[in-house]
Protein backbone atom coordinates (compact mmCIF):
# COMPACT_ATOMS: atom_id res chain seq x y z
CA UNK A 1 0.00 0.00 0.00
CA UNK A 2 1.35 3.62 -0.79
CA UNK A 3 2.00 5.84 1.51
CA UNK A 4 -0.94 8.90 2.11
CA UNK A 5 0.34 12.59 0.98
CA UNK A 6 -1.05 15.71 1.03
CA UNK A 7 -0.47 17.91 -2.05
CA UNK A 8 -0.55 21.74 -1.17
CA UNK A 9 -3.09 24.21 -2.71
CA UNK A 10 -0.25 26.31 -3.90
CA UNK A 11 0.85 26.09 -7.08
CA UNK A 12 3.27 28.67 -9.21
CA UNK A 13 2.55 28.96 -12.76
CA UNK A 14 4.70 30.82 -15.46
CA UNK A 15 4.55 34.35 -15.52
CA UNK A 16 5.15 36.47 -19.23
CA UNK A 17 5.17 39.52 -17.83
CA UNK A 18 8.71 38.80 -15.85
CA UNK A 19 10.76 41.01 -18.26
CA UNK A 20 14.51 41.86 -18.18
CA UNK A 21 16.21 44.19 -20.20
CA UNK A 22 19.02 42.80 -21.52
CA UNK A 23 21.74 43.30 -24.97
CA UNK A 24 21.31 42.77 -27.88
CA UNK A 25 23.33 42.59 -30.71
CA UNK A 26 22.38 41.81 -34.07
CA UNK A 27 25.62 41.78 -36.37
CA UNK A 28 28.20 44.61 -36.73
CA UNK A 29 27.45 45.97 -39.97
CA UNK A 30 23.75 46.96 -38.92
CA UNK A 31 25.00 48.31 -35.47
CA UNK A 32 27.18 50.31 -37.77
CA UNK A 33 23.96 51.85 -39.58
CA UNK A 34 22.51 52.11 -36.52
CA UNK A 35 25.32 54.24 -34.98
CA UNK A 36 25.37 55.92 -37.68
CA UNK A 37 21.63 57.07 -38.86
CA UNK A 38 21.09 58.24 -34.65
CA UNK A 39 24.48 60.66 -35.10
CA UNK A 40 22.97 61.96 -37.67
CA UNK A 41 19.60 62.62 -36.09
CA UNK A 42 18.63 66.19 -35.01
CA UNK A 43 18.08 67.00 -31.53
CA UNK A 44 14.40 67.18 -32.04
CA UNK A 45 14.39 63.96 -33.64
CA UNK A 46 16.56 62.22 -31.14
CA UNK A 47 13.72 64.21 -28.30
CA UNK A 48 10.65 62.99 -29.75
CA UNK A 49 11.50 59.47 -30.12
CA UNK A 50 13.74 59.04 -26.81
CA UNK A 51 10.66 60.48 -24.51
CA UNK A 52 8.32 58.21 -25.22
CA UNK A 53 10.66 55.88 -24.46
CA UNK A 54 12.07 56.43 -21.34
CA UNK A 55 8.05 57.21 -20.38
CA UNK A 56 6.95 53.59 -21.55
CA UNK A 57 9.85 51.16 -20.23
CA UNK A 58 10.87 53.57 -17.10
CA UNK A 59 7.90 51.80 -15.53
CA UNK A 60 8.94 48.22 -17.14
CA UNK A 61 12.70 48.41 -15.88
CA UNK A 62 14.46 49.90 -12.31
CA UNK A 63 16.52 52.15 -14.36
CA UNK A 64 16.27 52.21 -17.40
CA UNK A 65 18.48 55.05 -18.59
CA UNK A 66 21.33 52.60 -16.98
CA UNK A 67 20.28 50.10 -19.24
CA UNK A 68 20.48 52.06 -22.10
CA UNK A 69 23.94 53.83 -21.09
CA UNK A 70 25.70 50.32 -20.33
CA UNK A 71 24.11 48.82 -24.08
CA UNK A 72 25.72 51.77 -25.66
CA UNK A 73 29.02 51.57 -23.68
CA UNK A 74 29.05 47.91 -25.45
CA UNK A 75 28.96 49.13 -28.57
CA UNK A 76 32.03 51.79 -28.01
CA UNK A 77 34.36 49.76 -30.16
CA UNK A 78 32.09 50.72 -33.02
CA UNK A 79 32.26 54.55 -33.01
CA UNK A 80 36.12 54.79 -33.51
CA UNK A 81 36.22 52.62 -36.49
CA UNK A 82 34.09 54.92 -37.65
CA UNK A 83 35.83 57.93 -37.19
CA UNK A 84 33.14 59.09 -34.66
CA UNK A 85 34.17 60.75 -31.44
CA UNK A 86 32.33 58.60 -29.18
CA UNK A 87 32.65 61.12 -25.89
CA UNK A 88 31.39 64.02 -27.80
CA UNK A 89 27.97 62.38 -28.05
CA UNK A 90 25.03 63.96 -26.76
CA UNK A 91 23.87 62.57 -23.37
CA UNK A 92 20.32 61.36 -24.59
CA UNK A 93 22.01 60.14 -28.19
CA UNK A 94 23.59 57.64 -26.30
CA UNK A 95 20.59 56.88 -24.85
CA UNK A 96 18.98 55.87 -27.73
CA UNK A 97 21.91 54.70 -29.03
CA UNK A 98 21.41 52.16 -26.58
CA UNK A 99 18.04 51.07 -26.84
CA UNK A 100 18.67 50.30 -30.47
CA UNK A 101 20.84 47.11 -28.55
CA UNK A 102 18.42 46.69 -25.81
CA UNK A 103 15.25 43.86 -26.02
CA UNK A 104 12.57 42.40 -23.46
CA UNK A 105 13.78 38.85 -22.80
CA UNK A 106 10.31 37.49 -20.87
CA UNK A 107 12.50 35.11 -18.38
CA UNK A 108 9.89 32.32 -17.62
CA UNK A 109 7.10 32.64 -20.78
CA UNK A 110 7.65 29.23 -21.23
CA UNK A 111 7.74 27.37 -17.78
CA UNK A 112 8.61 27.42 -14.55
CA UNK A 113 9.55 24.52 -12.35
CA UNK A 114 11.78 21.84 -10.76
CA UNK A 115 12.38 24.17 -7.85
CA UNK A 116 14.65 23.21 -5.40
CA UNK A 117 13.77 24.63 -1.22
CA UNK A 118 16.29 25.40 1.30
CA UNK A 119 16.03 27.62 4.46
CA UNK A 120 16.89 31.10 4.20
CA UNK A 121 19.17 33.03 5.54
CA UNK A 122 17.39 35.24 7.40
CA UNK A 123 15.15 33.11 9.98
CA UNK A 124 14.52 36.60 12.24
CA UNK A 125 10.77 37.80 13.23
CA UNK A 126 8.98 34.55 13.07
CA UNK A 127 6.66 32.92 15.04
CA UNK A 128 6.95 29.42 16.72
CA UNK A 129 7.04 26.69 14.11
CA UNK A 130 7.77 29.05 10.80
CA UNK A 131 10.28 29.19 8.53
CA UNK A 132 11.49 31.30 6.11
CA UNK A 133 12.71 29.86 2.81
CA UNK A 134 14.38 30.39 -0.62
CA UNK A 135 12.89 28.86 -3.62
CA UNK A 136 14.84 28.29 -6.80
CA UNK A 137 13.22 27.51 -10.26
CA UNK A 138 14.65 26.73 -13.82
CA UNK A 139 12.69 29.48 -15.71
CA UNK A 140 12.66 29.12 -19.47
CA UNK A 141 11.90 31.70 -21.71
CA UNK A 142 11.91 32.27 -25.32
CA UNK A 143 14.26 29.39 -27.25
CA UNK A 144 13.76 27.17 -24.71
CA UNK A 145 16.59 28.93 -22.96
CA UNK A 146 16.62 27.83 -18.90
CA UNK A 147 18.07 30.62 -16.26
CA UNK A 148 17.66 30.26 -12.15
CA UNK A 149 15.03 32.38 -10.64
CA UNK A 150 14.29 32.64 -6.62
CA UNK A 151 11.42 32.99 -4.56
CA UNK A 152 10.72 34.25 -1.18
CA UNK A 153 8.46 32.14 1.04
CA UNK A 154 7.33 30.87 4.34
CA UNK A 155 5.96 27.90 5.83
CA UNK A 156 3.40 27.41 8.62
CA UNK A 157 3.14 26.09 11.44
CA UNK A 158 1.01 23.48 9.84
CA UNK A 159 3.75 23.84 7.04
CA UNK A 160 1.70 25.81 4.35
CA UNK A 161 3.80 27.30 1.95
CA UNK A 162 2.84 31.14 1.86
CA UNK A 163 4.90 32.67 -1.34
CA UNK A 164 6.16 36.08 -1.09
CA UNK A 165 4.55 38.37 -4.26
CA UNK A 166 7.39 38.32 -6.67
CA UNK A 167 9.04 42.18 -7.21
CA UNK A 168 8.13 44.62 -10.02
CA UNK A 169 11.17 44.21 -12.11
CA UNK A 170 14.25 41.90 -12.88
CA UNK A 171 17.81 42.48 -12.61
CA UNK A 172 20.74 41.26 -14.40
CA UNK A 173 24.03 40.21 -12.43
CA UNK A 174 27.24 41.88 -13.18
CA UNK A 175 29.56 39.75 -14.21
CA UNK A 176 33.18 39.27 -13.18
CA UNK A 177 35.31 36.76 -15.05
CA UNK A 178 38.88 35.29 -14.59
CA UNK A 179 41.05 37.90 -16.80
CA UNK A 180 44.34 36.00 -16.14
CA UNK A 181 44.75 32.64 -15.99
CA UNK A 182 48.47 31.10 -14.06
CA UNK A 183 49.49 27.85 -16.30
CA UNK A 184 50.45 26.07 -13.76
CA UNK A 185 47.27 25.76 -11.67
CA UNK A 186 45.04 25.74 -14.58
CA UNK A 187 46.70 22.70 -16.49
CA UNK A 188 46.52 21.28 -12.65
CA UNK A 189 42.85 21.57 -12.72
CA UNK A 190 42.91 20.07 -16.62
CA UNK A 191 44.32 16.59 -15.93
CA UNK A 192 40.46 15.20 -15.65
CA UNK A 193 39.89 16.62 -19.50
CA UNK A 194 42.66 13.20 -20.70
CA UNK A 195 43.99 14.89 -23.83
CA UNK A 196 47.13 13.07 -24.88
CA UNK A 197 50.18 14.31 -22.67
CA UNK A 198 51.75 15.23 -26.08
CA UNK A 199 48.54 17.26 -27.40
CA UNK A 200 48.52 18.80 -23.59
CA UNK A 201 51.80 19.90 -23.93
CA UNK A 202 51.55 21.24 -27.00
CA UNK A 203 48.62 23.51 -25.73
CA UNK A 204 51.15 24.22 -22.86
CA UNK A 205 54.23 25.11 -24.59
CA UNK A 206 52.02 27.71 -27.21
CA UNK A 207 50.70 29.96 -23.99
CA UNK A 208 53.02 32.15 -21.52
CA UNK A 209 53.26 31.16 -17.87
CA UNK A 210 50.05 33.99 -17.31
CA UNK A 211 47.12 33.77 -20.05
CA UNK A 212 43.60 35.19 -20.84
CA UNK A 213 41.14 33.41 -22.24
CA UNK A 214 41.10 34.69 -26.14
CA UNK A 215 44.71 33.81 -25.94
CA UNK A 216 43.87 30.09 -25.16
CA UNK A 217 40.66 30.21 -27.73
CA UNK A 218 43.53 31.42 -30.25
CA UNK A 219 45.25 28.44 -29.33
CA UNK A 220 42.82 25.75 -29.29
CA UNK A 221 41.22 27.06 -32.79
CA UNK A 222 44.54 26.40 -34.29
CA UNK A 223 45.29 23.17 -32.80
CA UNK A 224 41.71 21.49 -33.90
CA UNK A 225 42.16 22.55 -37.00
CA UNK A 226 45.46 20.24 -36.96
CA UNK A 227 43.40 17.65 -35.22
CA UNK A 228 40.75 17.87 -37.63
CA UNK A 229 40.21 14.39 -38.70
CA UNK A 230 40.77 13.21 -34.75
CA UNK A 231 37.05 13.81 -33.29
CA UNK A 232 38.08 12.76 -29.57
CA UNK A 233 41.00 15.01 -29.46
CA UNK A 234 38.78 17.92 -31.02
CA UNK A 235 36.28 17.09 -28.57
CA UNK A 236 38.64 16.96 -25.44
CA UNK A 237 40.44 20.66 -26.54
CA UNK A 238 36.79 22.51 -26.24
CA UNK A 239 36.41 20.85 -22.82
CA UNK A 240 39.43 22.66 -22.47
CA UNK A 241 38.55 26.16 -23.36
CA UNK A 242 35.42 25.46 -21.64
CA UNK A 243 37.11 24.71 -18.34
CA UNK A 244 38.57 28.25 -18.67
CA UNK A 245 35.22 29.78 -19.57
CA UNK A 246 33.61 28.28 -16.49
CA UNK A 247 34.63 30.14 -13.64
CA UNK A 248 33.27 33.63 -13.19
CA UNK A 249 31.11 35.50 -10.25
CA UNK A 250 28.09 37.30 -10.48
CA UNK A 251 27.08 40.37 -8.33
CA UNK A 252 23.81 41.62 -8.08
CA UNK A 253 22.42 44.91 -6.88
CA UNK A 254 21.79 45.19 -2.61
CA UNK A 255 18.82 46.91 -3.47
CA UNK A 256 17.10 44.04 -5.59
CA UNK A 257 14.48 41.60 -4.12
CA UNK A 258 15.42 37.82 -3.71
CA UNK A 259 12.52 37.60 -6.76
CA UNK A 260 14.71 40.31 -9.11
CA UNK A 261 17.84 38.35 -9.50
CA UNK A 262 17.96 35.96 -12.32
CA UNK A 263 21.30 33.69 -13.34
CA UNK A 264 21.17 34.11 -17.19
CA UNK A 265 23.64 31.41 -18.91
CA UNK A 266 26.73 33.62 -19.15
CA UNK A 267 29.34 31.69 -20.79
CA UNK A 268 29.82 29.56 -24.24
CA UNK A 269 29.08 26.09 -22.38
CA UNK A 270 25.74 27.39 -20.50
CA UNK A 271 25.16 29.11 -23.78
CA UNK A 272 21.63 27.17 -24.15
CA UNK A 273 20.77 26.55 -20.62
CA UNK A 274 21.32 26.58 -16.85
CA UNK A 275 19.07 23.41 -16.29
CA UNK A 276 17.68 21.79 -13.35
CA UNK A 277 19.77 23.56 -10.03
CA UNK A 278 20.00 21.48 -6.81
CA UNK A 279 20.76 23.96 -4.11
CA UNK A 280 21.88 22.50 -0.55
CA UNK A 281 22.92 24.67 3.09
CA UNK A 282 26.02 23.19 3.17
CA UNK A 283 27.63 23.22 6.65
CA UNK A 284 31.56 23.04 7.13
CA UNK A 285 33.49 21.17 10.15
CA UNK A 286 33.91 24.55 11.45
CA UNK A 287 30.11 25.32 11.56
CA UNK A 288 30.34 27.67 8.89
CA UNK A 289 27.37 27.34 6.07
CA UNK A 290 27.63 28.20 2.39
CA UNK A 291 24.95 27.52 0.28
CA UNK A 292 26.09 25.39 -2.91
CA UNK A 293 24.02 24.71 -6.29
CA UNK A 294 25.16 21.93 -8.84
CA UNK A 295 23.72 22.06 -12.08
CA UNK A 296 24.11 21.38 -15.39
CA UNK A 297 25.40 23.86 -18.35
CA UNK A 298 24.33 22.93 -22.00
CA UNK A 299 25.52 24.45 -25.17
CA UNK A 300 23.33 22.92 -27.04
CA UNK A 301 25.10 20.04 -27.99
CA UNK A 302 26.95 18.73 -25.20
CA UNK A 303 26.57 19.18 -20.93
CA UNK A 304 28.80 19.75 -18.43
CA UNK A 305 28.07 19.75 -14.72
CA UNK A 306 29.11 23.21 -12.81
CA UNK A 307 29.36 24.24 -9.45
CA UNK A 308 27.89 27.52 -7.89
CA UNK A 309 28.30 28.72 -4.60
CA UNK A 310 27.15 31.68 -2.55
CA UNK A 311 26.71 32.88 1.34
CA UNK A 312 23.90 35.65 1.02
CA UNK A 313 22.31 35.20 -2.43
CA UNK A 314 23.65 38.60 -3.80
CA UNK A 315 27.44 37.58 -4.82
CA UNK A 316 27.77 33.52 -6.60
CA UNK A 317 31.00 32.13 -7.60
CA UNK A 318 30.80 29.61 -10.59
CA UNK A 319 33.19 27.10 -11.08
CA UNK A 320 33.19 23.79 -13.36
CA UNK A 321 33.38 20.30 -11.74
CA UNK A 322 35.59 17.74 -13.29
CA UNK A 323 36.56 13.73 -12.96
CA UNK A 324 35.43 10.84 -14.40
CA UNK A 325 32.55 11.36 -11.33
CA UNK A 326 31.34 15.00 -13.11
CA UNK A 327 30.03 14.02 -16.19
CA UNK A 328 25.71 13.78 -17.40
CA UNK A 329 23.33 15.30 -15.07
CA UNK A 330 22.35 14.58 -11.41
CA UNK A 331 24.83 15.48 -9.48
CA UNK A 332 23.45 16.36 -5.87
CA UNK A 333 25.71 17.47 -2.98
CA UNK A 334 25.75 15.75 0.48
CA UNK A 335 25.12 19.14 2.79
CA UNK A 336 28.17 17.85 5.23
CA UNK A 337 31.56 16.55 5.00
CA UNK A 338 31.49 12.90 5.94
CA UNK A 339 34.41 11.01 7.70
CA UNK A 340 36.78 14.16 6.47
CA UNK A 341 35.51 13.70 2.64
CA UNK A 342 33.02 15.47 0.11
CA UNK A 343 30.19 13.65 -1.00
CA UNK A 344 28.14 13.50 -4.21
CA UNK A 345 25.36 11.46 -5.66
CA UNK A 346 25.52 11.51 -9.45
CA UNK A 347 24.09 9.43 -12.51
CA UNK A 348 27.48 9.43 -14.89
CA UNK A 349 25.46 6.75 -17.31
CA UNK A 350 22.09 7.95 -17.29
CA UNK A 351 20.63 5.04 -15.99
CA UNK A 352 22.23 4.47 -12.30
CA UNK A 353 22.50 6.24 -9.00
CA UNK A 354 26.68 6.20 -8.18
CA UNK A 355 28.03 7.71 -5.03
CA UNK A 356 31.27 9.09 -4.72
CA UNK A 357 33.82 11.17 -2.18
CA UNK A 358 36.15 13.55 -2.82
CA UNK A 359 38.89 15.35 -0.64
CA UNK A 360 38.41 19.12 -2.98
CA UNK A 361 34.52 19.82 -3.94
CA UNK A 362 35.13 20.52 -7.23
CA UNK A 363 36.85 17.61 -8.53
CA UNK A 364 35.09 13.93 -8.67
CA UNK A 365 36.74 10.31 -9.54
CA UNK A 366 36.11 7.10 -9.22
CA UNK A 367 32.36 6.89 -8.56
CA UNK A 368 30.98 3.53 -7.55
CA UNK A 369 27.19 2.19 -8.35
CA UNK A 370 24.35 2.96 -5.42
CA UNK A 371 21.18 2.21 -7.10
CA UNK A 372 20.18 0.46 -10.14
CA UNK A 373 16.80 0.17 -11.69
CA UNK A 374 15.00 -2.23 -9.89
CA UNK A 375 11.44 -1.80 -9.81
CA UNK A 376 8.47 -1.47 -13.06
CA UNK A 377 8.02 2.48 -12.29
CA UNK A 378 11.96 3.16 -12.83
CA UNK A 379 13.11 -0.04 -15.48
CA UNK A 380 14.17 2.90 -17.42
CA UNK A 381 16.84 5.12 -14.92
CA UNK A 382 17.09 6.34 -11.70
CA UNK A 383 18.44 9.00 -10.34
CA UNK A 384 18.10 11.84 -7.85
CA UNK A 385 15.86 14.72 -6.68
CA UNK A 386 18.27 16.55 -5.02
CA UNK A 387 20.72 16.39 -1.77
CA UNK A 388 20.41 13.35 0.74
CA UNK A 389 18.76 15.08 3.96
CA UNK A 390 20.23 13.81 7.45
CA UNK A 391 17.75 11.83 9.76
CA UNK A 392 18.27 9.96 12.54
CA UNK A 393 17.65 6.87 11.13
CA UNK A 394 20.01 7.88 8.35
CA UNK A 395 20.30 9.70 4.97
CA UNK A 396 16.82 10.10 3.08
CA UNK A 397 17.44 9.97 -0.79
CA UNK A 398 14.47 11.34 -2.79
CA UNK A 399 14.50 9.40 -6.22
CA UNK A 400 12.69 10.00 -9.64
CA UNK A 401 12.68 6.56 -11.44
CA UNK A 402 11.34 6.40 -15.38
CA UNK A 403 8.64 3.91 -16.41
CA UNK A 404 6.18 3.07 -19.22
CA UNK A 405 4.99 6.26 -21.52
CA UNK A 406 8.65 7.72 -20.14
CA UNK A 407 6.31 8.87 -17.13
CA UNK A 408 8.80 10.76 -13.90
CA UNK A 409 7.78 9.24 -10.68
CA UNK A 410 9.37 10.32 -7.59
CA UNK A 411 10.51 7.85 -4.84
CA UNK A 412 12.80 7.50 -1.53
CA UNK A 413 16.08 6.01 -0.33
CA UNK A 414 17.63 5.08 2.98
CA UNK A 415 21.56 5.53 3.48
CA UNK A 416 23.57 4.72 5.83
CA UNK A 417 24.53 7.93 8.06
CA UNK A 418 28.36 6.74 8.78
CA UNK A 419 28.62 5.14 4.93
CA UNK A 420 26.19 6.32 2.39
CA UNK A 421 27.41 3.60 0.14
CA UNK A 422 25.06 1.12 2.23
CA UNK A 423 21.59 1.30 0.94
CA UNK A 424 19.18 0.59 4.17
CA UNK A 425 16.12 0.75 2.00
CA UNK A 426 13.87 2.06 -0.54
CA UNK A 427 10.11 2.79 -1.50
CA UNK A 428 8.81 -0.17 -3.72
CA UNK A 429 6.22 1.93 -4.63
CA UNK A 430 6.26 5.79 -6.03
CA UNK A 431 6.08 8.58 -3.44
CA UNK A 432 4.80 10.82 -5.78
CA UNK A 433 2.84 9.83 -9.28
CA UNK A 434 1.36 12.57 -11.84
CA UNK A 435 -2.09 12.44 -11.07
CA UNK A 436 -4.58 13.03 -14.39
CA UNK A 437 -4.81 17.08 -14.29
CA UNK A 438 -0.92 16.91 -13.72
CA UNK A 439 0.03 14.91 -17.08
CA UNK A 440 -0.49 17.48 -19.38
CA UNK A 441 2.97 19.95 -20.45
CA UNK A 442 5.69 21.00 -22.24
CA UNK A 443 6.90 17.34 -21.51
CA UNK A 444 4.35 15.71 -20.25
CA UNK A 445 3.90 12.98 -17.66
CA UNK A 446 6.94 14.62 -15.65
CA UNK A 447 7.29 15.10 -11.67
CA UNK A 448 10.73 16.22 -10.68
CA UNK A 449 12.48 18.16 -7.92
CA UNK A 450 15.87 19.45 -6.91
CA UNK A 451 15.83 19.43 -3.75
CA UNK A 452 13.09 18.61 -0.25
CA UNK A 453 13.61 19.95 3.65
CA UNK A 454 12.37 18.34 6.73
CA UNK A 455 9.76 20.89 8.66
CA UNK A 456 7.71 20.19 12.10
CA UNK A 457 8.26 16.53 11.30
CA UNK A 458 6.68 16.20 7.83
CA UNK A 459 9.33 16.08 4.44
CA UNK A 460 7.85 18.88 2.18
CA UNK A 461 8.57 18.49 -1.55
CA UNK A 462 8.21 20.94 -4.15
CA UNK A 463 7.96 19.55 -7.55
CA UNK A 464 7.75 20.41 -11.10
CA UNK A 465 4.72 19.42 -13.09
CA UNK A 466 4.92 18.31 -16.48
CA UNK A 467 8.04 20.80 -17.24
CA UNK A 468 5.44 23.23 -16.75
CA UNK A 469 4.52 24.54 -13.27
CA UNK A 470 5.34 23.79 -9.77
CA UNK A 471 3.66 22.46 -6.75
CA UNK A 472 4.65 21.16 -2.92
CA UNK A 473 3.08 18.22 -1.54
CA UNK A 474 4.02 16.83 2.29
CA UNK A 475 4.35 13.55 3.84
CA UNK A 476 4.94 12.59 7.81
CA UNK A 477 8.54 11.89 8.24
CA UNK A 478 8.28 9.23 10.53
CA UNK A 479 5.54 6.95 8.66
CA UNK A 480 7.60 7.82 5.58
CA UNK A 481 11.05 6.03 6.96
CA UNK A 482 9.17 3.23 8.92
CA UNK A 483 7.86 2.43 5.11
CA UNK A 484 11.34 2.79 3.60
CA UNK A 485 12.62 0.26 6.18
CA UNK A 486 9.48 -2.45 5.74
CA UNK A 487 10.22 -1.93 1.65
CA UNK A 488 13.84 -2.95 2.84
Amino acid sequence: MRLSIERQTTKIYPDMKRVVARFFFNGEARAKAIIQQVVAMSEVEVEATVAPLLREFSRRHRNITRIFEKHCDRVRHLFASQQIDFDAIDYKKKLLIGSYFTNEYSIESAAFFNPSLIEDTDQSGLEEGQKRVIISFRAVGEGHISSIAFRHGTIGRDNDIMLAPPGNYVEEAEIIRNAVYQKQGFFQNAVSIKLPDSVMQEVQNNLPDTFEYLSLKRVIRDMQQRYQVDHLIKKALERLLWLADSYYEINFSLDTDLSDRVIFPYSEAESRGIEDARFVKFTGSNGEVTYYATYTAYDGITIQPKLMQTKDFYHFKILPLYGEGAQNKNLALFPRMINGKYMMISRIDGINNYIMHSNRINIWEKPEILQTPKYPWEFVQVGNCGSPIETPEGWLLITHGVGPMRTYCLGATLLDLEDPRVEIGRLKEPLLMPRKEEREGYVPNVLYSCGSMIHNKELIIPYGISDYASGFVTVPLDKLLEKIRQDG
